[in-house]
């Protein structure tokens, strides 16, 4: 399949993609040669497997509401941020209290968690929240007029009001950034550094993220591009992949042709995780979906900074993010927040633990990627 992807591929010309592209974005080449600008890569991505057949340029730094231009970067050096956990420690300053918001909302006046009590349900629990509210209410009994049968509907209705009561937590104006990270936002404009934030795959969804990222004040925002679920649809690594935009005829058979290429890769994801997990099961390649959307995030990132991809890094706040970029070959940092301070990331370039001081900073960040991150 992704041979014959690759041979088909080969034999194609992008002519023009529309809504939104500059048509001076693309270079007049010869006609059996195909070239699509786009960041450049000194190794080709990993995924999906369509991209061997193709060969970038540097596409310039695309403009959004929000953002600035960095087309004349002296740096060949971009920053990505993940929202949760790297901008906001929202379990730190606020995940306990939603919990006791949701028993309240439910009306479960016998349930409520001091600190001593989630920290110890957090450690027992591994994390896993769910875990943690049949190790609670194992301990404490559950409500007298809940069936057996109906606890696991009980366990999930208590996260959803949990999820709603963070959300307007984390939006509330009272809730702080992580210490630092204006600073780190500012050393980087300074040195000519762009920096992405990426709303798109947030946990939260795109909406709240954003309205997260609002905290750093206008003055702050102008001086990063924010990275949501619209910015991806109109980038070009999404207009090729989901095939919108695209001019009719030879453009859309390479659109079918990439998707193919995308589809035996996402397959091969989920077979190696079933493999390492040792399960014997059918595979379902619609589970690596949210892999599929932070690696569309991420392409897209580097794509609106105008930075050669390889030399771009992602700050990750969550594991998922961590797989994303082990997936296309960007370089990873771990921010670690209270949900991540025992996790163990072995794919990751670097694990630190705040920003500023001997942890993050841009000079940090420099001097490992003049190592090539080894």
């Amino acid at each position: 399949m992704e041979t014959a992807s690759c041979l088909i591929l080969d034999s194609l010309r992008l002519s023009r993609i529309s809504h939104g592209i500059n048509n001076k974005c693309y270079n007049d080449t010869p006609r059996n040669n195909l070239n699509l600008v786009t960041p450049s890569f000194s190794t080709p991505p990993r995924f999906p497997d369509f991209t061997k057949c193709l060969r970038f340029n540097r596409l310039p730094a695309l403009s959004s509401p929000s953002s600035p231009h960095y087309q004349n970067t002296s740096q060949e050096l971009a920053v990505l941020l993940e929202v949760e956990g790297v901008l906001l420690d929202s379990y730190r300053v606020g995940n306990r209290q939603a919990f006791n918001a949701a028993f309240k909302k439910l009306g479960l006046d016998c349930a409520k968690w001091t600190e001593p009590i989630y920290l110890d349900l957090l450690r027992k629990g591994a994390s896993d929240e769910e875990r943690m509210l049949i190790l609670y209410f194992n301990r404490i009994g559950w409500p007298t007029s809940l069936p057996t049968s109906e606890k696991e509907t009980f366990v999930k209705s208590v996260l959803q009001e949990k999820k709603k009561a963070l959300n307007e937590f984390v939006m509330s104006r009272s809730v702080p950034l992580r210490p630092g990270v204006e600073d780190f936002i500012e050393d980087a404009y300074k040195e000519g550094i762009p920096v992405i934030i990426l709303t798109a795959y947030s946990r939260s969804g795109d909406y709240i993220a954003r309205t997260i990222v609002e905290k750093l004040g206008s003055d702050q925002i102008s001086k990063v591009m924010i990275v949501g679920n619209k910015e991806v649809e109109h980038s070009l690594y999404g207009k090729v992949v989901s095939g919108t935009g695209l001019s009719s005829g030879v453009d859309e058979q390479l659109s079918r042709e990439a998707k193919k290429a995308a589809s035996v890769q996402k397959q091969k994801i989920a077979e190696e995780v079933a493999s390492m997990l040792k399960l014997t099961v059918e595979i379902d390649t619609g589970l690596s979906e949210s892999l599929d959307k932070i690696v569309a995030a991420l392409r897209a990132g580097a794509e609106y900074a105008g930075i050669p991809f390889n030399n771009c890094v992602l700050i990750a706040g969550s594991q998922p993010g961590v797989a994303g970029a082990q997936q296309v070959g960007m370089p990873c940092v771990v921010l670690r927040s209270s949900l991540t301070s025992r996790a163990e990331f072995p794919s990751a370039n670097a694990i630190m633990e705040g920003f500023g001081g001997a942890d993050l900073t841009i000079s940090r960040l420099r001097s490992l990627s003049q190592k090539k991150w080894s």
